[in-house]
């Protein structure tokens, strides 16, 4: 097990614990920006007063209660993800790309009676669906020319008090394999090959960091709802969520002195970091329609709870010196068995229905990032606990959106704003969603058309010891999501 370094500024992108299992993967887990059908989608999320999308199954099960027919739907997405950063006055810009299912799935719709007309229970829906909660796909890249310090200044206090047999085999071994830090003789401290100038002082060193990330988080909604007099719909899910997360990290660092040859030329670190894991969760849900024109929701959503999470992590690192010697060296393949609670999450909304010809719907969510727990029979995960409830925070998320009919065709907008989960502005972390999308209904099928665009800004450090510190790169991504929903009545 990684042992952890604490710095405050670094909550986004830990670099350098490959193992995971820290307050960074209970954020990513916890972050849910959910994904749909194009219609739920082009109204920015906006549903969870409207209902009869199968979008709601994951959102507001009580939506599942306004079908009086059942429906099958399949909706097909392409995702791209652009970030640009800025690391000390450089910019880089890097794009990552997939094609993914948000969701599919299909609901049945009952009569409880021949009158469906009249007083009383009309409708009993069952409703199964697989949908998208977070597509991790995304490439960052960062260069920089540091003149204050390397990396390898960090190992050197990381491996400070330690014997040569004591490293941590993924990271302060790997440099010490590599030649990169060496010990100093009947101590247990450490130099370090990083280039100095001449009469002291480090030399500049290039500094370039490459971020590969895949995967995704979907979940599998099994719900059940019903009808009162069209005047109160009732909901709830099983919500079986699957996930899986590869980071590929390549870190360098070149030497800009070429006349000091007791130092590095270059040196390369790269990461890998798999998570596998899955779980369940309840949700709950009502709408109410005191009238013709007002739709009222109310939802809760139990924590969701990881029982089998799975990380794979390790390293490899390599060194070119000015002596001209080369080395490489390769950390174990590490495995972690442990669990996560993700926060509960309430939702409030309110819905304007003007009839057939369009409606107005806006959401609040409330959910409490500081409310994630890490657990493990093995570890205590007592540290990393801690560090969620004083990094994290409330957080209450916005979502308004709109549709207008015209005959066949629907015109959608909608924007979302989902507050920073960080406490104390610590760092950036929030986002925002402008959405659009247009559809086609018939009286048999639909088919829809929306997107979104996600921008969100962060600072990211390359590393950090308790002393040591690389500046922060300031990451700007932007994030587009076009989705085509295909739907069928029966």
């Amino acid at each position: 097990m990684k042992k952890m370094i604490i710095i405050p500024a670094m909550f986004i992108l830990n670099v350098f614990i490959a193992s995971g299992q820290n307050e960074v993967d209970a954020l990513r887990y916890s972050f849910l920006v959910p994904g749909g059908t194009a219609r739920f989608t082009g109204i920015a999320g906006a549903f969870n007063a409207v209902g009869a999308d199968l979008s709601t199954l994951n959102t507001n099960p009580a939506g599942i209660g306004l079908f009086k027919s059942s429906e099958f739907v399949f909706s097909a997405s392409v995702f791209s993800s652009n970030s640009n950063s800025t690391y000390l006055n450089q910019t880089l810009s890097d794009d990552n790309s997939n094609f993914n299912i948000p969701n599919v799935g299909f609901v049945y719709s009952i009569p409880v009676t021949d009158n469906t007309e009249g007083n009383g229970f009309r409708f009993v829906q069952l409703g199964f669906q697989l949908v998208r909660n977070n597509n991790f796909h995304n490439r960052i890249a960062m260069e920089g020319t540091n003149p204050d310090n390397s990396l390898l200044d960090a190992y050197v206090e990381w491996a400070d008090g330690y014997d040569t047999d004591e490293l941590d085999p993924f990271d302060t071994d790997l440099a010490y394999q590599t030649y990169l830090i060496d010990p100093i003789p009947n101590t247990l401290s450490y130099t370090n090959r990083a280039p100095l100038y001449p009469g002291g002082g480090i030399a500049p060193v290039d500094q370039r960091k490459n971020i590969l990330t895949e995967g995704y988080m979907n979940e599998f909604d099994i719900s059940v709802g019903t009808n009162f007099s069209d005047k109160v719909y009732f909901g709830a899910s099983v919500g079986l969520p699957y996930l899986r997360y590869y980071e590929e990290s390549r870190y360098q660092e070149t030497n800009t002195v070429t006349n000091d040859t007791n130092t590095f030329d270059w040196f390369t670190r790269t990461s890998y970091l798999e998570t596998q894991g899955n779980g369940y969760n309840f949700k709950f849900g009502l709408i109410l329609r005191p009238a013709d024109l007002i739709r009222i929701g109310v939802v809760y959503h139990t924590p969701t709870w990881f029982n089998n999470m799975r990380d794979e992590y390790s390293a490899t690192m390599s060194s070119n010196l000015n002596n001209g010697k080369s080395y490489s060296y390769a950390s174990p393949l590490g495995a972690y068995d442990y669990k996560l609670e993700t926060p509960w999450r309430a939702i409030g909304s309110l819905a304007f229905i003007f009839r057939q010809n369009g409606l107005i719907s806006l959401d609040y969510e409330y959910v409490d990032y500081s409310k994630a727990q890490l657990k493990a029979n093995s570890a205590d995960f007592y540290d990393a606990n801690q560090r969620i409830g004083t990094i994290y925070r409330q957080a209450s998320n916005i979502r308004v959106g709109t549709e207008w009919r015209f005959g066949h065709l629907a015109v959608r907008g909608g924007y979302g704003y989902y507050q920073s989960p960080y406490d104390n502005d610590l760092n950036d972390g929030k986002r925002q969603i402008i959405a659009a999308g247009l559809g086609y209904r018939a009286q048999s099928f639909y088919l829809d058309f929306g997107y979104n665009h996600i921008k969100y800004s962060e600072d990211y450090y390359l590393y950090s010891s308790e002393t040591i510190q690389a500046p922060p790169a300031e990451i700007d991504t932007q994030q587009n999501n076009f989705v085509l929903t295909f739907g069928m009545k029966y």
